[in-house]
């Protein structure tokens, strides 16, 4: 059947409506880092509601937050190692299930946005970095001197919050069997919980839950760290041993495939922020204390400098060799 005119018109603009909102941009190509830089301006991606790491701050106008930090600072620096002018930055929202769909569809050039670095997310977006070395911690309310480990938890009468379907809850309530596990729609919702004391912690990365301390101090929130507190198996089969923190996480910055002197670019830019000053912290750490604060960061370094530490604080970009590290399987009979 032949269209007509009219009709084909209407099957048109449909079409391109349809790619808008599948982010398809039909046919549009992912962007390259570099490129952009020397066109003076990037898109870059990083999250609008984790406050520390990522926040829409709507008085201002901007986005703040140590992603955000670490974003700019690399353009920037890249594009002084290129001697072309600081580009304009324009920032794009990045929910975490859409991240690897808008690299692909050329909808942003970079992005930093509590993006954990991993092997299946590895086989789909190029990855600088990591720029963060990070833990699943607990946040509970600084009145509440009951709460002082993990184990502290392990109670029908106690109330652990986590947003929907999070891992981070799963991994406790595994160690934890007594612990009531309450689910949220969002970290902010299980802060609020909290403070209300509906719930008695919450759990996800440290960093996320240093920003919620630091962004509400009128709450009086700490944080407290987790290590496994016997011999487990993960449910793949892993051998977990007792004292090992939760859940390591490295926050990478993720590009399109295929881009390596951006790659190189980035990391270079990373080693940049993180060289130390005379007399002064490193620009990283400076940003880092801004976001979450003085406190944390000091008990982040003492804990990473103490004896037999199994932490660590300071990372090696370019360093990704512990995605092809060996895990050991539990023994056999081995089911915590």
């Amino acid at each position: 059947m032949r269209l007509r005119p009219a009709s084909r018109l209407l099957a048109v603009a449909v079409l391109g409506a349809m790619c808008a909102a599948l982010l398809t941009a039909c046919g549009s190509h992912p962007r390259n880092l570099l490129a952009s830089i020397r066109s003076g301006h990037v898109i870059l991606g990083t999250k609008y509601d984790q406050p520390g790491l990522g926040l829409r701050d709507p008085t201002r106008d901007d986005i703040v937050g140590f992603d955000p930090s670490v974003s700019t600072f690399v353009v920037n620096h890249i594009a002084d190692r290129l001697g072309v002018a600081h580009p304009r930055i324009r920032w794009r929202e990045t929910p975490s299930a859409q991240r690897e769909a808008l690299i692909g569809y050329g909808e942003v050039d970079m992005i930093a946005a509590s993006y954990s670095i991993n092997a299946a997310r590895s086989a789909k977006v190029d990855f600088a970095g990591p720029y963060l070395v990070n833990y699943q911690g607990l946040l509970v309310r600084g009145s509440d001197n009951t709460v002082k480990t993990l184990t502290d938890l392990d109670s029908p009468d106690r109330k652990l919050c986590s947003v929907t379907g999070s891992t981070s809850a799963q991994n406790v309530k595994r160690q934890l069997p007594h612990v009531q596990l309450q689910e949220y729609d969002s970290y902010s919702s299980c802060v609020e919980a909290l403070r209300n004391a509906k719930v008695d912690a919450l759990t996800t990365d440290e960093v996320i839950l240093a920003g919620y301390a630091h962004f509400f101090p009128k709450y009086n929130l700490r944080v407290l760290s987790m290590t496994y507190p016997h011999d487990t198996c993960s449910p793949k089969g892993e051998f977990i041993p007792a004292g090992r923190p939760f859940s390591t996480e490295r926050y990478g910055i993720g590009m399109a495939k295929g881009q390596p002197e951006s790659v190189a670019a980035v990391n270079d830019a990373l080693r940049a922020m993180l060289a130390p000053r005379p007399g002064r912290h490193s620009v990283w750490e400076d940003a880092l204390r801004t976001s979450i604060g003085d406190a944390s960061v000091d008990e982040m370094i003492a804990r990473a400098a103490a004896p037999g530490s199994r932490f660590t604080l300071f990372p090696s970009p370019g360093d990704l060799s512990f995605l092809d590290s060996k895990s050991t399987p539990c023994p056999t009979g081995m089911t915590r």
